[in-house]
């Protein structure tokens, strides 16, 4: 088969997947955004490594490398990008499944809300073509790697998005519209030209540390009230 198969892609392939199943996850029936939560982090997770994974092979051809960037920013889309979208679509149409949650906000989304929901994927995406041809060019000028992003990093959705969420079990009002404006603001921060500094090891696994935090926080409190709810 065409391609490459060897450990360095396979959390690539693990983070699309995931994102694959999130989006059926939040989109089936009337909708379960809560779930789709879960497999976003799980993305992140799996995008905080893939690169140091991808780097200790180090036989790799270029077009093993090239290959890895690609597949890297298509998979981006679909679990920072599509992903996020479709857990703001879940949130509008939650119906009797998520009846254990308060105050989800049951309904078809607006013309504005579809709007904001299709401008953040149209971020994502070009925020991922410019980064992969800026990195292309910058390549050919220096050695070494990057020191900087310009504009907020896709990844960053694996934890902003599960934070909006968390607050619906702790909070009187419903997020939903909230979790809107916070995709809008993320998708021009995805265009923003400024810099961002790109996290060493320690700061990648104070971020996964953050997530896991958020992860067990999710589940007790969905477990917790799902029980009380029988």
């Amino acid at each position: 088969m065409i391609g490459f198969w060897d450990y360095t892609v396979w959390l690539t392939y693990l983070s699309l997947l995931s994102a694959f199943c999130g989006v059926l996850v939040t989109l089936h029936g009337n909708g379960h955004p809560f779930m789709g939560a879960f497999f976003l982090m799980f993305c992140g997770l799996c995008d905080s490594f893939d690169g140091m994974v991808a780097r200790t092979k180090k036989d790799r051809s270029q077009m093993a490398k090239d290959f890895g960037v690609q597949i890297d920013s298509l998979a981006d889309l679909v679990a920072f990008g599509f992903l996020p979208a479709a857990i703001g679509d879940g949130m509008l149409r939650a119906g009797a499944q998520l009846s254990d949650v308060p105050h989800i906000r049951s309904g078809q989304p607006t013309i504005f809300l579809f709007a904001i929901m299709m401008f953040y994927v149209l971020a994502a995406m070009v925020r991922l073509a410019y980064f992969n041809v800026t990195e292309e060019e910058r390549q050919k000028m220096t050695v070494g790697s990057r020191k900087y992003y310009i504009g907020l990093p896709v990844t960053i959705s694996a934890l902003i998005f599960p934070t909006v969420l968390l607050f619906q079990y702790v909070l009187p009002q419903d997020v939903t519209y909230a979790y809107f404006a916070v995709l809008l603001i993320t998708a021009f921060l995805f265009l923003g030209k400024f810099r961002v500094p790109k996290p060493k090891l320690k700061e990648i696994l104070v971020l996964v540390g953050i997530g896991g935090v958020e992860f067990v926080i999710l589940l007790i409190l969905r477990t917790i009230i799902s029980y009380r709810g029988r």
